[in-house]
């Protein structure tokens, strides 16, 4: 199946292809990881980790289990899960005196112990993460790391003195976010969701949505503002300098596995995965070019080469199995390796390896006595190729409308491109609706800090300065 014609279908066919993760286990929507597809994985993780240990963030890792009596406290958040939460009533022969939720996210969980922990205003801010599977039970269409029961997730947490101070975690998250998102040369959109479609008990939320290569977006994270929401309910309170107690000013950031099924298919092509070097557990792939002349010079150059680029820190493999340099090209290929390295004969007589890119197709060839450096330089051309082949994707996927007789019509069609909408709004929820109601688009918010956007809303007519996209969603 090509990725133009049919992007599901395509991305089913890649993902089970590439080996990243086996479907088959016995519950819908919860899928065994493989070695390859964990790595790609926990190599997205660790700049997760390596970014927030950077903003004074600190791992915990907190209880699966939520008693009741305490994720009911938010009656708003306890709303926004009722249909998605799994419940755990017995244990063994005998009935729970408090049933248990299985994490559907941690506020619920961390909360109650946010309160014993803070009590000055010197124990604030309180930063802290950690990277768990949550429980969702998703009703709609199961897909490999888009849609799943069981999430592989990084959620960070934190308590601050002010809203002004939680207000700057927030620019932080966003600093993180971008830092991340270049690794993984995910360009996307910052959109305040609207007040229908926020996180349940959020004061806002700022949804993090990039464009996939059928039009339609995929909200890969999310950012948290939540006043005094949560900790009101949970007693979260500090001693301010003056003696007085006040309640903690929150907010938390969430992404989620859904940030390699992004990569696969923004990146992906016809003949696999595209892995982005900075998480490709292989960079670089060396293939030995054996034939009758001097096999033993050219084993012993592909060694070394593995050993020269791996002590400079570019994670590379030697292949050489017994197998076709064909053969192994289309494995390399289908998984998605940045950079293949091919040494023969002639490479040796030239002084050189040769090398292909995944990403163009491009071949050359690198100075053997420069490989480190040359192989250096390729790798962060194809990070900022892939970046910029991405970022043209979604500003071309833009489409401004000023009336409802402009938005496209018809039936969704997973053989068809999409369309990213940008209009004027003038915000209130009825129209909201009604454009949602007619047009089969969901709004998907405002640009976080957008600057001014005359016009009319697209539903009222009335004179607004606040723009807004829409979007059919994956």
């Amino acid at each position: 199946m090509k990725k133009e014609e049919n992007f599901s279908e395509w991305y089913n066919e890649i993902v089970e292809a590439a080996g990243l993760c086996d479907k088959r286990y016995p519950i819908k929507g919860m899928n065994v990881w493989t070695p390859y597809g964990w790595k790609v994985m926990t190599m997205i993780d660790s700049y997760t980790r390596r970014e927030l240990d950077a903003t004074g963030h600190g791992e915990v890792n907190f209880p699966l289990l939520i008693p009741e009596t305490e994720f009911k406290k938010e009656k708003e958040h306890i709303k926004g899960f009722d249909a998605e939460v799994y419940w755990v009533t017995r244990a063994g022969e005998n009935e729970l005196d408090v049933p248990l939720v299985v994490r559907p996210t941690s506020e619920t969980a961390m909360y109650p112990m946010f309160s014993l922990w803070i009590r000055s205003h010197q124990d604030l801010p309180l930063k802290i993460y950690q990277i768990v599977n949550t429980f969702r039970y998703e009703t709609k269409q199961t897909r490999a790391f888009i849609r799943v029961r069981e999430i592989h997730f990084f959620e960070s947490h934190t308590c601050h003195t002010t809203e002004e101070d939680a207000q700057c975690q927030i620019e932080e998250d966003i600093e993180i976010l971008e830092k991340i998102s270049r690794e993984l040369c995910l360009p996307h959109f910052l959109l305040v969701r609207t007040d229908w479609d926020k996180f349940p008990g959020a004061y806002y939320t700022v949804g993090i949505d990039t464009v996939m290569p059928n039009g339609r977006t995929l909200q890969i994270g999310s950012i948290h503002h939540y006043r005094t929401n949560f900790s009101v309910p949970y007693d979260i309170t500090y001693e301010d300098l003056d003696g007085e107690h006040k309640h903690a000013h929150q907010t938390t950031f969430g992404m989620s596995e859904r940030l390699l099924g992004a990569v696969v298919g923004v990146h992906g092509d016809d003949k696999g995965l595209i892995l982005p070097p900075p998480i490709a557990p292989f960079q670089a792939v060396i293939i030995p070019i054996i034939s009758k002349k001097a096999p033993e010079q050219v084993t012993d150059a592909c060694k070394l080469v593995t050993d020269i680029l791996n002590r400079s820190g570019i994670r590379s493999k030697l292949d050489d199995r017994n197998e076709r340099p064909g053969a192994k090209y289309y494995e390399w290929e289908m998984r998605g390796a940045p950079l293949r390295i091919e040494i023969g004969a002639r490479d040796l007589e030239n002084g050189v390896v040769s090398f292909a890119r995944r990403d163009t197709g491009e071949k050359g060839a690198i100075a053997m006595d420069s490989v480190s450096a040359g192989t250096r330089m390729l790798l962060d051309d194809i990070s900022a190729t892939l970046y910029a082949r991405a970022r043209s994707v979604q500003d071309s996927s833009v489409t401004d409308i000023s009336s409802l007789e402009d938005v496209p019509k018809g039936e969704l069609d997973e053989t068809k491109t999409d369309r990213i909408l940008r209009m004027c709004w003038c915000g209130s929820p009825e129209c909201g609706h009604k454009f949602e109601d007619s047009t089969g688009f969901k709004i998907l918010g405002t640009p976080y800090g957008a600057q001014a956007f005359p016009g009319k809303c697209i539903v009222c007519g009335k004179e607004s300065e606040k723009q807004a996209y829409a979007a059919h969603t994956m």
